[in-house]
């Protein structure tokens, strides 16, 4: 399964540095969920990642608690941020936040997750650490998937037991929950 895996994510790269085209995913602020968050735990995108810039600051001028990951050791923890580029440090390609970890993450109310692939049934294909899966068997929160018009698919993506799925999927244009029992 890891080969399939890793055979994947290398075409989805690919494929998406080829026709990346920025756009911006506001369609997400309009969600229920997230108009009804205080907490939100989002990430900040890099290279061509769907962007978050736009949302995290659509975040903060709402008042609401913005949390972005660090990684220690094998997990992620979270941490809140005001928007302060100064608050940030480069690890390898990614910017984290400086600054306390939250300790009671039952408070995230939404949590925005980076995506290379979704398909239908809410399973993603990340970028294969693993960070994401061991961070979000511990929120109830709801999860969604940012993800490029074209990569929300309707072949179901190889997954392990391990793996989160999540309730929903946003592309620039729409958001797709999914039905799950």
């Amino acid at each position: 399964m890891t080969d399939q895996k890793a055979s994947l994510r290398d075409r989805a790269r690919r494929e998406r540095s080829q026709k990346f085209m920025p756009s911006n995913f506001n369609v997400i602020l309009k969600a229920p969920e997230i108009e009804s968050a205080t907490t939100i735990a989002s990430y900040l995108s890099y290279e061509v990642e769907p962007s978050t810039v736009e949302i995290n600051e659509a975040f903060l001028k709402q008042g609401k608690i913005l949390l972005l990951p660090r990684i220690k050791g094998d997990q992620l923890e979270w941490v809140r941020w005001d928007g302060d580029p100064a608050n940030l440090v480069m690890k390898k390609k990614i910017s984290e936040p400086v600054g306390p970890a939250v300790s009671d993450v039952s408070q995230i109310q939404a949590v925005i997750v980076p995506a290379l692939k979704m398909d239908q049934a809410g399973f993603r294909l990340g970028q294969g650490g693993g960070y994401y899966d061991r961070a979000l068997v511990h929120l109830s929160a709801w999860k969604i998937g940012l993800v490029y018009a074209g990569e929300l698919t309707s072949e179901m993506l190889p997954h392990e037991a391990h793996d989160v799925p999540l309730d929903a999927a946003a592309t620039p244009s729409i958001v797709v929950r999914f039905n799950r029992q």
